[in-house]
């Protein structure tokens, strides 16, 4: 999610939400951006990468080998593992420790501070990347002499569409 667009609420994907562009948006991004640090995006990671994008709520690392069981796909965890491994380490996707599951990255290859809001009800997913959230935080653990490399800040709640059900 773009910085710009946190002046207002968060937005969540809704009813006439077009995923399908999401997750072709996220393979040309990857795509891209692992073209231009020259690794190797292969069939597998990419596969993997668009497993986790096939929808908005975070997917653990068994879920992912069962649907490539399901198209055939001779895979162990390990190889899974390695996948997203390689998908973390490129900033691909997020690993929300909260859930060990993993989630589609909104602005692939940034800086490794994101911010999540995480519904309780429906298990959607949305990072904010909010960058006086992001900088409070860098002040805080600077403070005194640590050095973070990336943080992940979990938030759970309700999303607006589980909240108007209730």
């Amino acid at each position: 999610m773009n910085p710009d667009s946190l002046a207002g609420s968060p937005v969540f994907p809704d009813a006439g939400h077009d995923h399908e562009r999401c997750v072709e948006s996220a393979l040309a991004e990857a795509v891209a951006l692992c073209a231009a640090r020259g690794v190797r995006l292969t069939a597998l990671r990419r596969r993997v990468l668009e497993i986790v994008w096939t929808s908005h709520r975070p997917l653990g690392a068994y879920p992912i080998l069962e649907v490539l069981r399901a198209e055939g796909r001779a895979s162990a965890p390990p190889t899974v593992y390695r996948a997203l491994d390689f998908l973390l380490e490129n900033g691909l996707v997020h690993r929300l420790a909260s859930l060990n599951a993993f989630v589609g990255c909104s602005e692939p290859g940034h800086d490794g501070s994101s911010q999540f809001l995480i519904c309780e009800d429906c298990g959607t997913a949305l990072e904010l990347r909010d960058p006086a959230l992001a900088a409070a935080i860098e002040r805080a653990s600077t403070g005194g002499g640590f050095h973070a490399r990336r943080h992940t800040v979990e938030i759970a709640g309700r999303c607006p569409a589980c909240g108007e059900r209730r």
